[in-house]
Formats: C-alpha cells, structure tokens, sequence
C-alpha cells in the first residue's frame, strides 16, 4: 500500500495589517485543503509586509514567542480544526535573541518544535541581519501525521547543503517558505535562477520541493527613522511545486494570489532513491 500525501503552497498579497494577513492565509488554507491537501505552506513571514527593506529600531516589537505569536495560535487551531499539517513562518523572540523562524503543526493541532533560518542575508532591501541573529536549531525533520518533512526558510534555498542535510536525515518532502522579488541594485530578474537551483535540490535528493513565495510592490517612505530611505520591491511570487526529479509539476503566476496543490507518492519516491543508490555512494568523509 503506498503513502499518497498531497501538499499545498499558498502564494498570497501581504498588507500591514497582521489581522487581514492571518485571515486570508486562513481562507486560503481552507482553499488548500478543500483541494485534498494535507500539508499546508504559507509565505514567509506572512503576517506583515517585509519590514526588512529597511532598518527600524521599533520594528523588533514584532517579535514574538512561539507561545505567544498571533499566527501560531491562530493555526493551531485550524490544524486541528481541519486534521491538516501547517508551517507557520513567524518572527521568533526567545529572551533578548530574535530568529526568523518556522514553527511546524501537526494534524492533531501539536506543536513539533521550530526551525530557526540558518542562513540569513545582508542585501539591499533584504537586509535580514539586522533583525535575525543566524539559527542554532541545525536543519531539523518533522515527523508528521502525513509524513517527514524537512523546511529550509528563503536564503536556505539557496545552500545545497540545506536540501541534502535534511534528505540524509530522513526527509520525504522539502518546504521553502519564501519571500524573494526584485533586485533593485543587481537589476536582474532573479526568479529563473531561484526555481532552477531548488529544482536541483528536488533532483540531486530525488525529493519533492514545495515553494511559497507572496507577491506585490511594497513601499518603503522616507523618514528619521530610517534615515530617509525610499524604496520598493516588487515580489515576484512564481510559487512551485515539483516532483522528486525536480520537474515543476505545478506553478503560480508573478502577481496573482493562487494555490497550488500537488500529489505524492512517499513510498514510490523511497524506491526511486533506493534505486538511484545517490546516498548508497555518497563520500562525506573526502568532501571537505
């Protein structure tokens, strides 16, 4: 009997407002799920707009516990709720450190602990250091009602080493929630790069990526408190899904909200790595 499980990724607008945020991810999860899904990603970062474009002070307010986080408590109730698994990208408070940080929920509501983003990046208008000090959870796999599932947050898509940390640990299928658009300095459209580097991590580990990026301009106005900064990015959604060979399988446009959803065969993926023998003849020891 093989382990069929469908996974959703939601691409969506974001405002400032983190009531409307929290409200739309949630109709869109019901979306989800009315289409068979069972595990749920939404966007990084979701319930604001990305306040990284710019340096304020005030803004690490944002940060809460996972305890705490109006996100987190909000889908832990749908989870249970609808009997689905959820990751939840949140800005995490423990003591006096900040993390980017995802929080995974079960399908009986349970919370199976967080990942904290390892890589963080230092850009302009993704200037993440700022408020994000690099995680010291390692690369974690999740072992759901639906299977395990190994999460890398945006700039962790980016490290080959992410991907195959988390596939030599056990994991079925990779989540990269995601917050990505333009380069205003480089001027170059990112997102073919982007896609072709995670569709390599699919192939290379045989496992199936699941990206979820959001879409839309934000604005960034000039004042004292970042130093008169004006700017924009304009996220360019094209939320993913592929196959354990790295074909994409499903895919969302640059401006539209959608969900995607897509079905895999756990057990037929563990054959085709089996088979493939890429772990059997790894040579971790002569890598470094």
């Amino acid at each position: 009997m093989s382990r069929k499980v469908k996974a959703a990724a939601i691409q969506m607008r974001c405002s400032n407002n983190v009531g409307d945020n929290i409200k739309k991810a949630d109709e869109m999860t019901r979306e989800a799920v009315k289409k068979g899904a069972n595990i749920i990603l939404l966007p990084e970062l979701f319930e604001r707009q990305y306040f990284c474009q710019e340096r304020r002070y005030e803004y690490y307010a944002y940060a809460k516990s996972v305890e705490e986080n109006d996100a987190v408590q909000h889908f832990t109730q749908t989870a249970k709720e609808l009997g689905v698994v959820i990751i939840v990208s949140f800005y995490e408070k423990n003591i006096n450190v900040l993390y980017n940080t995802v929080t995974v929920i079960d399908a009986d509501g349970s919370n199976l602990g967080i990942y904290r983003k390892t890589h963080i990046p230092d850009d302009h208008y993704y200037q993440e250091k700022f408020y994000f000090t690099p995680g010291n959870t390692g690369f974690k796999v999740f072992n759901t009602r639906f299977g395990n599932i190994g999460i890398g947050i945006c700039w962790d898509q980016w490290f080959p080493e992410t991907a195959r940390a988390l596939a030599v640990k056990g994991a079925e299928i990779l989540f990269y929630p995601t917050a990505i658009g333009s380069e205003p300095i480089l001027e170059c459209d990112s997102m073919p790069h982007w896609r072709r580097c995670m569709q390599g991590h699919a192939g290379c580990n045989l496992v199936p990526v699941v990206a979820a990026n959001r879409i839309g301009i934000e604005t960034v106005d000039p004042c004292e408190a970042n130093g008169g900064q004006k700017s924009s990015l304009k996220f360019y959604g094209s939320s993913f899904i592929t196959d354990n060979t790295g074909e994409v399988i499903c895919e969302a446009g640059r401006d539209t909200e959608e969900v995607l959803v897509a079905q895999f065969d756990l057990d037929e993926y563990m054959t085709d790595r089996l088979s493939w023998g890429l772990f059997r003849d790894r040579r971790p020891e002569i890598y470094n």
